[in-house]
């Protein structure tokens, strides 16, 4: 339904950065990254599975109110995963993995605040 979609951050480096990590952890990497020179706004980088940017980043005012994205995993050993990857990055708790029975008996997630405050969560919806 969403072909894709993205967050403003602050600290264009420092969010790279914690992206880079927390969604290579999950096999989603940065497909390309276009300079402001280019855009004629923004430092810009987009990520995705090989071959097609999904989600973005760019830099600038960062949405207020923070959002919240969920990126689905096909499995627990991934949710776990990004969780780590975003925390050695400098990630911010905001939900250690585990089961969110009250979404539903399989529901698997781990979520963290980006530089910038955005939840950010990888979710698992299969049974361990």
């Amino acid at each position: 339904m969403i072909d894709h979609t993205g967050v403003t951050v602050s600290d264009y480096s420092k969010s790279l950065a914690f992206y880079t990590a927390a969604l290579g952890a999950i096999g989603i990497v940065k497909i390309m990254e276009i300079p402001a020179s280019v855009t004629g706004d923004t430092d810009v980088a987009g990520f995705g599975p090989p071959g097609k940017a999904e989600f973005w980043i760019g830099k600038g005012t960062p949405n207020h109110p923070p959002i919240h994205i969920a990126f689905r995993v096909d499995s627990r050993a991934a949710v776990d995963a990004f969780y780590q990857a975003a925390i050695a990055v400098g990630a911010r708790d905001n939900g250690a993995p585990g089961i969110r029975a009250y979404y539903h008996p399989d529901y698997y997630g781990a979520y963290v605040l980006d530089p910038d405050g955005h939840n950010i969560e990888a979710v698992c919806h299969l049974p361990g």
